[in-house]
């Protein structure tokens, strides 16, 4: 943005050419950029990513619930739900505030690379703080700073990709965010299995984490408000802000509700997935070890088809299809889970499953992106957005608990998982205005 604010000042890449030129509130048309991004800003976009997603998986693949098991561990599930549940309740509510205040935000760093590097800072000391709990109180307590800064960095980075992409790039942004995701899993839960001990899994995340935004801080690419254009805060305004009308807005309501109810199956599906080495398929090695190879397995499938697939979205101009069919895949591999509790079935599930959400994580993204409300509130939309991925982490283990307890078991609790993966792929038809 200019120095009256009047348009948003060329931004760079480090070949020296501009990048987009709409305004600072957005192009209008939600379109972002109206020149396409460059490998150097999407690796480096990609990489903070990832460090965020390992400062949440390394402690919700494994240390999360070895930390639970051993401070309580003749009630290790519902302490972990206990933990999980409250984080993500603190997840639900922070993530669209943040990106609502970084919509706000006039620095001269830009809009969202404060946020991103107070994001990184703030989790890596909640990590630290999980590290020297000894009650479950503690763990608690720094799980919920933990969720906390890491939305306020995470809703800052996705708002980036409306702010700056335009939408014939998004499926491979979308693509590349996809990758550092699933990364970001394995590399976590790599990490917490090597370091040995839980306090230095917690430590090897956090100096992950910061480490790993420092590149995207340094490029300095980023969207500006000037003073002037930034509307004055009234909280009432503020609040109702969040408040999208379906009616309104039809698709991205939809949208919306399909994500919830495919990330519920997701949160639904691994919570217990330690837990269900142990206790369903009866894994003869080391639990952990078996976590890590499944998620391993998981991300070799993402990674042939996370990129893939964002790329032929945009080629064709096609959303729907791709996330329909990436769904149905995720139901099946659920769906293998609660028929064969094996070794082999958890393996070849995994490899589905990895299908699935490859092409689902890039284009559903994509899709979102597409069928945002307003051009001039990225990070309060996509905050909105991410309630859907943060509010099934709540009602997962209300779910799951009494599911596993009485209900049925792992059985049970796949198949709920699998029905859940069905009905959001169905209800994709119902998005309209996407192709």
């Amino acid at each position: 943005m200019t120095a009256d604010g009047t348009a948003q000042e060329p931004l760079t890449d480090s070949g020296g050419e501009d990048s987009g030129k709409g305004s600072g509130k957005g192009s209008g048309d939600g379109t972002g950029g109206g020149r396409p991004v460059r490998g150097g800003w999407v690796g480096a976009l990609s990489l903070a990513n990832l460090g965020v997603w390992v400062g949440w998986f390394g402690p919700l693949q494994l240390l999360l619930a070895r930390q639970a098991e051993l401070l309580a561990p003749d009630h290790k599930a519902s302490a972990l739900a206990l933990v999980t549940g409250t984080g993500a309740a603190v997840s639900m509510v922070a993530n669209p505030v943040f990106g609502a205040l970084s919509d706000r935000t006039t620095a001269r760093a830009g809009r969202r690379i404060p946020w991103v590097l107070g994001g990184v800072a703030g989790g890596a000391a909640g990590l630290l703080v999980l590290a020297r709990a000894s009650t479950i109180a503690g763990v608690t307590a720094g799980w919920c700073l933990v969720q906390l800064a890491l939305n306020a960095a995470f809703a800052a980075l996705t708002a980036a990709v409306p702010d700056q992409v335009p939408a014939h790039q998004r499926g491979l942004v979308g693509g590349w965010l996809g990758v550092s995701q699933v990364v970001g899993i394995l590399l976590g839960t790599a990490l917490a299995t090597a370091a040995g001990t839980v306090a230095a899994g917690y430590a090897a995340c956090a100096a992950f984490t910061v480490l790993a935004a420092l590149p995207y801080a340094l490029m300095r690419r980023d969207t500006r408000l000037a003073p002037a254009d930034r509307p004055a805060f009234r909280l009432r305004a503020f609040l109702a802000g969040f408040a999208i009308d379906p009616r309104r807005h039809p698709d991205f309501g939809w949208a919306w509700l399909t994500r919830f109810l495919m990330n519920l199956s997701y949160s639904v599906s691994t919570m217990y997935l330690l837990y269900y080495l142990t206790d369903a398929v009866h894994y003869r090695g080391d639990a952990d070890e078996g976590v890590l190879v499944l998620t391993a397995l998981n991300t070799c499938t993402l990674l042939a088809t996370v990129v893939v697939g964002g790329i032929r979205s945009d080629r064709t101009g096609r959303r729907r299809v791709y996330v329909i069919g990436s769904g149905l895949a995720i139901s099946a591999a659920t769906l293998l889970l609660a028929v064969w509790q094996t070794w082999t079935g958890a393996i070849v599930a995994s490899l589905v499953l990895g299908v699935g959400f490859g092409v689902y994580t890039s284009v559903d993204f994509a899709l979102l992106t597409d069928v945002l409300p307003t051009a001039e509130d990225h990070g309060r939309d996509l905050g909105v957005v991410n309630i859907a991925n943060a509010l099934p982490q709540v009602l997962a283990p209300v779910i799951a608990a009494p599911v596993v307890a009485r209900l049925g078991g792992y059985t049970a609790l796949y198949l709920l998982a699998a029905l859940l993966a069905l009905a959001g792929s169905v209800l994709v038809r119902r998005i309209r205005s996407v192709p």
